[in-house]
């Protein structure tokens, strides 16, 4: 943020070591001037602005204490990372956040020596810890390990798997339970903010060992210290975590700097086994339209700093995900056996707009997406409908759930897959790449893709009435093509695509979204004198053999789209192809597919752009392949 204030602190500071040596009066100033950089660069840049509020002390805190890069400093999620970013040496570049060229919205190995992890997904944080921690010791070091965790990744289970082998073996690792929305301990004050300064001291980490001497020898060491921790537990909260070998220290006020730094500066000097750090903060902190919000401005567009309000363009057509829910929504009030399922992404699923109407049949199971595939699967075993509307990145966190719970039993679980292909600013981690490979690698799973609002609509009555098999469609984030939804939606036949535009020459055959591009591809091959067919797949399992021989057969050549990757639905019709001998009758066959690559963040119809994916790509792909017409001409129509 330009700023003409004289004084202004956050001006000195180029990494770390500028916060050494500041007195306490300045780091709080410099944490005001903090906030106000975040909520300026996310007024401009878009992006995840409550989380990073909620740690702006925690993180100056940290890097006051701590030294990094030497010490390991791992966010778990990466939402909370803005501030770090701007401490180490990258605020010159925050206002090319999640832009094409710039700065990733989350912590990236390549991008700096600070962020030594990458994370865009949750839990990750104290497995990687313990696994720096376990590094250091072998290589002789005598560094210190900090893992930032929210409590909302606090739910998922390979969190609780990293604290039971952590605290097992007695690793020296620190985390930090940033608490900014579960309420899991009690009120934090002045009191618990003592206890916590106190627990954390020489003097009384000294008096411990003492009391354990004395005690050992009568055969009260177990007694007293389960009358200790649980005393602690009862004030503070620690039980479970202590249980699990953690020192606990908390809950502590994480915007307290106060309390914090004493905090850091005592569990920095314990050399004895992990400690968890339990710090409650608030979300959207320092911002009152953040604050005031229900999601907190957990994601936002670009808006005003003045009023909040956020400069969002009107929709031109009903997004996807509200296509979705609404339509799921209207069949279970007709089916009572209709059950919807999201892991901590009920409004990003639009499974909210079902939770209003049927809160009995809707379960949010937080961040914990394997849990949520065995659950949906233990609910369809028992003759229920479920839907599981996971985003196609974190579907991936369950595959062998769904292979062993939901496959293996052919339990009838639908699988709503939100954000498949590109995702525009929350780049690689984000997109929805690998679903259709590794769900069509599942025998008995049924397949499919939409093409539009109206088809998902479909597939979505399709699904409901599957019940012998599991079966999952794949839709994009953001807004349909504008085509009508009808009020009462047909099932589709199983395994069945359609001709969308009839032609002789050149086959264009796609899965997904992509058939709006294909279709342009048509037109510009027209253009040209060439004549192409367009069908849509609609299923890549069970694949439409009759409708992929038709086209083999009656075109010179036959192109495959899909938004995936390699070995997904071209890779299935090629197999196809092969094995009933059609590619031996000189067919020219080319797959279009994602790159071989994770692809950076950049705007949807740029990264797709660059995937080559877009009506100039399949066009020219079509023509390469002929080996006749104007390649040129087409990228000519492509511009105007």
């Amino acid at each position: 943020m330009t700023d003409a204030r004289p004084n202004r602190l956050l001006d000195a500071i180029n990494s770390p070591d500028d916060l050494k040596d500041r007195s306490r009066g300045e780091l709080k100033q410099i944490a005001d001037e903090l906030r106000d950089e975040v909520i300026d660069v996310v007024s401009v840049t878009g992006g995840h602005l409550g989380s990073g509020l909620g740690v702006v002390e925690l993180t100056l805190a940290i890097h006051s204490v701590f030294d990094t890069p030497d010490d390991k400093l791992i966010f778990d999620v990466g939402h909370q990372c803005y501030p770090h970013k701007i401490l180490t040496g990258r605020r010159d570049q925050m206002r090319t956040l999640r832009q094409p060229g710039g700065l990733s919205g989350f912590t990236k190995r390549a991008e700096s020596e600070y962020d030594p992890f990458g994370a865009a997904h949750a839990s990750t944080s104290i497995s990687a810890g313990h696994g720096f921690a376990k590094a250091r010791d072998i290589q002789g070091a005598d560094t210190h390990v900090v893992c930032v965790i929210g409590d909302g990744s606090m739910s998922a289970g390979m969190a609780y798997e990293a604290m039971n082998n952590a605290g097992a073996d007695r690793s020296r690792l620190i985390v930090i339970l940033n608490d900014n929305d579960m309420s899991i301990a009690p009120p934090v004050g002045a009191m618990s903010n003592y206890l916590s300064k106190l627990v954390s001291s020489r003097p009384y980490r000294g008096l411990r060992r003492i009391a354990k001497k004395v005690v050992s020898p009568m055969g009260l060491e177990s007694p007293a210290r389960r009358a200790e921790e649980y005393l602690r537990g009862f004030a503070m909260g620690g039980t479970l975590f202590e249980e699990l070998g953690f020192y606990y220290v908390g809950p502590i006020d994480g915007h307290d700097l106060d309390t914090l730094i004493p905090v850091l500066e005592n569990v920095k000097a314990m050399r004895d086994g992990p400690i968890l750090i339990h710090a409650v903060t608030q979300k959207g902190k320092g911002y009152a339209p953040a604050e005031n919000s229900a999601d907190k401005y957990h994601g936002v567009s670009k808006f005003s700093v003045v009023t909040g309000e956020q400069s969002k363009p009107k929709p031109k057509a009903p997004n996807y995900q509200k296509v979705f829910g609404q339509t799921l929504t209207k069949l279970a009030e007709t089916d009572e056996k209709i059950c919807a399922i999201t892991a901590a992404m009920p409004s990003g699923t639009s499974t909210d707009i079902f939770a209003k109407r049927f809160p009995d049949r809707h379960f949010d199971v937080g961040i914990a997406e394997q849990h949520a595939v065995t659950f949906a699967a233990g609910l369809a075993a028992d003759g229920l409908k479920p839907f599981a509307a996971i985003y196609s990145t974190f579907l991936q966190r369950g595959y062998d759930q769904v292979v062993h719970d939901v496959a293996i039993q052919k339990l009838p679980v639908r699988f709503a897959i939100d954000r498949a292909g590109l995702v525009g600013a929350d780049g690689a981690t984000h997109a929805g790449s690998f679903d259709i490979g590794y769900l069509g690698a599942l025998p008995g799973m049924i397949c499919m893709a939409a093409a539009d609002e109206a088809e998902l609509a479909r597939m979505v009555v399709t699904s409901a009435q599957i019940d012998d098999a599991p079966s999952a469609f794949r839709y994009p984030r953001g807004e349909g093509t504008g085509v009508d939804v009808p009020e009462t939606p047909m099932p589709l036949e199983i395994g069945k695509g359609r001709i969308v535009r009839e032609g002789t020459t050149i086959a264009i055959l796609s899965y997904g979204t992509r058939l709006a591009e294909a279709e342009k591809a048509a037109e510009m091959l027209a253009a040209q004198g060439l004549s192409a067919t367009v069908a849509d797949a609609r299923f890549a399992k069970p694949l439409d053999a009759d409708l992929v021989e038709r086209l083999a057969k009656e075109h010179e050549v036959l192109i495959t789209v899909e938004e995936g990757a390699t070995g997904g639905f071209g890779s299935f019709v090629l197999e196809h192809l092969a094995r009933v001998g059609a590619l031996d009758t000189g067919l020219k066959i080319r797959p279009m597919t994602l790159p071989d690559t994770f692809q950076d963040q950049e705007g949807p119809y740029q990264m797709y752009e660059t995937a080559g994916l877009n009506a100039r790509h399949i066009a020219a792909k079509a023509i390469e392949a002929l080996g006749r017409g104007d390649i040129a001409e087409i990228n000519r129509l492509a511009s105007a």
